[in-house]
């Protein structure tokens, strides 16, 4: 991928901006439409702190940095001398340019999935609301309630300067819960921590079910319980149903979203849950 200062250094070849305006429209769309079908209960404000959330410089900028993207960047001299590879505003740039470029060579639906496939973890964290994706903080918390201690960190980085990769481990009561990877130590911490804080719930689940239904996030919890529309009775305007039952805050627990598809006028594509 070609950064304006390299084409600057190398007349006649074209820079990537094009490919970064498509990429932002597609990437907007893309997400807008995926929290859309899924949060059917989510007001228009929240569904759009969801999608500020992901369509950002920031949140392209880290996934950019995970995927490796600057090492591929073709930077002029001065750019590259200056860390220009490490730059957020340069890898989020490019990230969009990827994308662009995907929707061009193989359509919607394979920028969907790219896009889906790199940011639909943090779009489910957006939705369940703030600190949901800082598990560091979840595991502190789960940790000294359980062990009456605080998680240790171990973390080692290899490479050059340039191009750091540093993996974590996360111990809790003399034992490895997690570990995890990232091209900065607080993304290895937060994925080691991530890893660590599933384990711990799963040993938890069977002694205390109550507390890891509690601090699941929403989305995760609805897609275990998965009730039958067709056996839901129909609940009235204050949330009884015709059998004197309650519905949760008087809101239909039964959700269904539409088949995954194109742009609007588009046919529908693939499904996705």
């Amino acid at each position: 991928m070609a950064h304006r200062s390299w084409c600057a250094e190398n007349p006649g070849n074209e820079p990537n901006e094009r490919l970064e305006f498509l990429g932002d429209a597609v990437l907007g769309l893309v997400v807008t439409a995926h929290v859309f079908r899924l949060y059917p209960a989510l007001p228009e404000g929240q569904l759009a702190q969801v999608r500020a959330s992901v369509v950002n410089s920031a949140a392209l900028a880290e996934t950019a940095e995970g995927l490796g993207i600057g090492d591929h960047l073709l930077l002029g001299k001065g750019e590259d001398a200056s860390m220009g590879r490490e730059k957020p505003t340069i890898l989020a740039d490019a990230m969009e340019a990827v994308i662009g470029a995907v929707y061009l060579d193989g359509g919607w639906e394979a920028a969907e999935d790219l896009v889906l496939t790199v940011l639909g973890e943090r779009i489910q964290e957006a939705a369940a609301g703030p600190g949901a994706s800082d598990y560091k903080t979840r595991l502190q918390e789960r940790s000294s309630r359980r062990f009456d201690q605080l998680p240790r960190y171990e973390v080692e980085g290899t490479g050059p300067d340039h191009a750091k990769h540093f993996t974590a481990r996360v111990i809790l009561d003399g034992r490895v819960l997690g570990t995890g990877q990232g091209r900065s130590k607080k993304q290895a911490e937060q994925a080691a921590a991530r890893e660590a804080w599933h384990t711990l719930a799963a040993e938890v689940a069977a002694e205390e079910p109550a507390e890891v239904a509690a601090e699941e996030p929403a989305e995760e919890r609805a897609a275990a319980e998965e009730p039958a529309a067709a056996e839901e009775p129909a609940a009235g305007a204050d949330g009884a149903t015709a059998e004197g039952e309650v519905t949760a805050g008087g809101e239909d627990l039964t959700s269904g979203s539409a088949g995954e598809g194109g742009p609007p006028g588009e046919q529908p594509g693939h499904g996705r849950a």
